[in-house]
This record gives structure tokens, C-alpha cells and sequence, in this order.
């Protein structure tokens, strides 16, 4: 039910204060202006800048205002909505903003005068570069809109709001470009996001949780940045960004599993060597989850594939370890779990500390006692290191290497070969809103593949994924294809 303004300040107040349940942190102030009336201004402490509420509100209300039907032409704000139901006005000051009313006046005044403390525009933690632009995004966003305007100075640059979580009311926006979009990839995620039905949205994890096609998967078919050149980059193809209010993550859609390869500074570098690193990344990728396995299945099954000077070698190591090879490698995974877990939840510096000197000790005595031998520390060092040459694929890395070093210790190299062919099966099967997982491999896209494991020259990018971008808008350079 509508709750109309009344035309008594006093009224509107007490209403206020019981809407706000006498919240400490709301402020109402009443004045009289030169016209001899009285108004009265509500907002929320800590939200708005006070100084330009004394100067551009209340200062010109007191020494200007000549009538109650010119109050938008007095007050020095650029922003002034007229609005008639209270709703309205317990949003407006909830956003943020003042609250104006004048007595004898059934309507009230929404001035933006929103200013609160956030963080300064930095580096990002997670996506460092060394050539390319440093700015990441923040937790405010309208800071946010900003930055990807910056970016993207073109009027068919669309942003779509939204107010998410029916407690937290939080300020979620959609950021595509008008005729490149794929207006039914457009709908889809706009159903998928009217769907959404809880108390608090916090970050965008929460709605990539009710957007995701495979929730119940370790593969995450959204993809997030807080680059503002990669999310630009992103959208310039096709795809859509999600910004959530208080986050400085951006969610984009569709995702295919190859951008998990891919970083930003392979555009700021030459294309030679930006392979070169993709290349170094997708080996990494399969050492971190396939080695252990491997090794495993080799020593308990193929020992034959090994050559002997190696396999004297490691059954020299080997002596007097009272674990077979498969309780090794759990148990090092285990501590090597946990230093890691250490190392992120503890303060920076002392976590660094506590991993490397935790490492180093913990590996040279395991060794020296006999627990375990030094090939497998070796191998399972190896693969740590591989793990953290692609972060997004984390969750997806520590599973599925478990389950890889299962099927060497039981199944041997017969084992690991159909766990790959079962994974591959698996991401074939997967869509990101509509859009093969796997794409341009499968199903398979000539003109996409000069952007992938390996990348061509800029000049050579002619052509948006199809099955991403708006087919009717295909072209991306002018120069003609080479």
C-alpha cells in the first residue's frame, strides 16, 4: 500500500523516525526559510557530504527561498526528484541521499548529496601486470561505471540497474554494448537475475552463485576481473558484465574455459611471446593435476617406461620410506594444503615467512627421516607451483588432482587416460548461458582459434566469437583480413 506524504512536518517526522525504528545514525533538522515556512531535512549520518548540505541546501533555502514552489530552482544541487509517496523517500535517504519537506506540501524533495568513505582507486592484488594499465576497481560503483566509461567512450555503452536482496537492497548493474550483444544471451541473464530471491547480496560470488549454469561443479562458468581494460576487452567481444555494489570484482558472461589461459598482459605483449606464456600455462595446467598421478602410475605399474638410471635412482631414495608412493603424495598434499592455507590467512608478512620457512624445514626433515623421498618431494613441489600459475582454476586443480592420483594408484597410466577423456567429455557437455564451454574447440571456429592457446597480431582480429556477439555485428577491425 502507497503511504502518501502528509502536509505536517511533524507528522512526516514521527513517521520517519518509526519507519528507521529510532535508529541512531538518522538526522532530521528542522529550519525556517525566508519565505517564513519551515522545511525539514533527513538523511542518514555518515552518508552525504555535509558541507555541501550546509552551502547548497540549507544556506540558500534560509536566505533565498522566496516561495515553497521554487525550492528546486533554489537549492544548488543538479539532482532534485520530486516524489509524492513515502517509499519513495525512506528509499532515497536508505540510497543515500537528503530528504526535503516543506510544510504544507504533500510532496517531498530527494537531493543527491551521497558521499561516503571507500577506497582510493589502486593496483590490483590478483591481475598484476607489468605493461598495461594498473587501475583496478573498487568497491563503490558508480566509481566502477566510471572507470568502463573511461574505457569505453561510446554512446551504445549501456548500463541496466537493478536492486537486489530484499534486506540489503543492494545496487547491482548490467554493462554491454548496444548492437555487438547477444540480445537473446541478454535475456536469458536478465530472467536468470529476476529469479534471484534472498536476503543479502554482499559480493558478486552471491549472484554469480545463482547465475552459474553448473553450480554444483568445481568449473566456473563466470568469469570475474577487476580490470577495467579487461572487462572492456570482454565487453568490446560481446559479452556482459555484472557489477555488484561493494564488490570489486565484475562478473562477465558467457565464459569459455580457454579465458582461464589467458591474462591480461598477453595483449600489451608481443604475440610470439604472449603464446609462449599461454602455451607455459596450459602445460602447467596439466602438471598440476596429472603429475602426481603420473608418477604414481609409472612406479606401481610401468616401471618399464622409466629409464633405469632414473629408476635405480628413485629406488635408492625409496629405501627405508615406510609409506608405499600413494600415502606419500597424500601425505605431502595434505602439509602442503596447509602451508598454503597458512600463508593466505595469515598477515602478509608473516605469512610469507611461515611458508617458505615452513616448507624448507618441513621438506628437509621429512626427508632426512626417512618419511618420505625426495622425488616425491620434488614432484609434489612442482605441482604446487604449477597450481599457482593459473589461480582461477584452483577449486578445479586441488579436486581433480586427488582423483587423478586415485586412478594412478589404482588403475595405473590406463587410469589417468581415462580420467582426461572423462574431463574433456565433461567440459564438452558444460554451456555458459547457452554457449559451448569448450568453444572455438568445440564446437570448432576457425576464425575464433587466432585467439586462443595461440594469439595473432591485433590487426588479425577480425571477427568476434559468433557464438557469443551479435552475429550481425562481426566485424571488429577495418583493416581487411590478412
Amino acid at each position: 500500500m502507497i503511504v502518501l506524504i502528509s502536509k505536517d512536518i511533524e507528522e512526516n517526522k514521527a513517521r520517519f523516525y518509526s519507519e528507521f525504528n529510532n535508529s541512531s545514525d538518522l538526522v532530521t533538522r528542522q529550519l525556517q526559510t525566508l519565505c517564513k515556512t519551515e522545511v525539514m531535512v533527513c538523511y542518514i549520518n555518515g552518508f552525504i557530504d555535509k558541507e555541501a548540505l550546509n552551502d547548497n541546501i540549507i544556506k540558500p533555502l534560509i536566505e533565498n527561498l522566496v516561495s515553497p514552489m521554487e525550492i528546486a530552482d533554489t537549492v544548488y544541487i543538479s539532482e532534485v526528484k520530486e516524489i509524492s509517496s513515502f517509499q519513495e523517500v525512506i528509499k532515497g535517504v536508505v540510497d543515500g541521499h537528503v530528504a526535503l519537506f516543506h510544510e504544507d506540501m504533500d510532496k517531498a524533495f530527494i537531493l543527491n548529496l551521497c558521499k561516503y568513505a571507500k577506497r582510493s582507486i589502486d593496483t590490483s592484488s590478483s591481475e598484476q601486470v607489468i605493461r598495461g594499465p594498473k587501475e583496478a576497481f573498487i568497491e563503490d560503483l558508480f566509481v566502477n561505471k566510471t572507470l568502463i566509461r573511461r574505457k569505453i567512450r561510446n554512446k551504445n555503452l549501456t548500463f541496466e540497474d537493478f536492486t537486489m536482496g530484499d534486506q540489503t537492497n543492494t545496487a547491482v548493474s548490467l554493462v554491454y554494448m548496444k548492437g555487438i550483444v547477444n540480445e537473446d544471451i541478454l535475456a536469458e541473464l536478465k530472467s536468470r537475475i529476476s529469479q534471484i530471491k534472498t536476503d543479502g547480496i554482499f559480493d558478486s560470488n552471491s549472484i554469480e552463485e545463482y547465475i552459474d549454469d553448473v553450480p554444483n561443479s568445481l568449473v566456473n562458468t563466470v568469469y570475474n576481473t577487476e580490470k577495467p581494460d579487461v572487462l572492456a576487452g570482454k565487453i568490446l567481444e560481446g559479452r556482459i558484465g555484472i557489477l555488484c555494489d561493494g564488490s570489486p570484482n565484475v562478473l562477465t558472461v558467457p565464459m569459455l574455459f580457454i579465458e582461464n589461459l589467458m591474462a591480461a598482459e598477453d595483449y600489451y605483449l608481443q604475440p610470439i611471446y604472449a603464446s609462449y606464456l599461454r602455451i607455459i600455462r596450459f602445460i602447467s595446467l596439466f602438471i598440476s593435476i596429472a603429475l602426481v598421478g603420473i608418477y604414481i602410475a609409472l612406479t606401481r605399474f610401468h616401471q618399464e617406461m622409466i629409464p633405469t638410471d632414473l629408476l635405480i635412482s628413485i629406488s635408492g631414495q625409496r629405501q627405508g620410506v615406510p609409506l608405499n608412493n600413494f600415502l606419500e603424495a597424500l601425505l605431502m598434499i595434505f602439509f602442503f594444503e596447509i602451508m598454503k592455507e597458512a600463508g593466505l590467512r595469515l598477515p602478509k608478512a608473516i605469512g610469507q615467512t611461515v611458508t617458505l620457512i615452513g616448507g624448507l624445514v618441513i621438506g628437509q626433515a621429512a626427508v632426512e627421516a626417512g618419511i618420505v623421498s625426495a622425488i616425491m618431494v620434488i614432484i609434489v613441489s612442482a605441482t604446487g607451483i604449477s597450481e599457482f600459475v593459473n589461480p582461477s582454476l584452483r577449486e578445479l586443480i586441488v579436486v581433480n588432482r586427488l582423483a587423478f592420483i586415485v586412478l594412478g594408484a589404482t588403475l595405473g597410466l590406463y587410469g589417468i587416460v581415462c580420467g582426461i577423456v572423462v574431463s574433456i567429455h565433461y567440459l564438452v557437455s558444460i554451456k555458459s548461458l547457452g554457449v559451448p564451454f569448450l568453444y572455438p574447440y568445440a564446437p570448432y571456429d576457425r576464425k575464433a582459434m587466432k585467439d586462443t592457446i595461440l594469439r595473432c597480431h591485433v590487426y588479425k582480429l577480425n571477427y568476434r566469437p559468433r557464438y557469443i556477439s551479435n552475429k550481425k555485428s562481426r566485424r571488429r577491425n577495418r583493416r581487411d583480413e590478412i
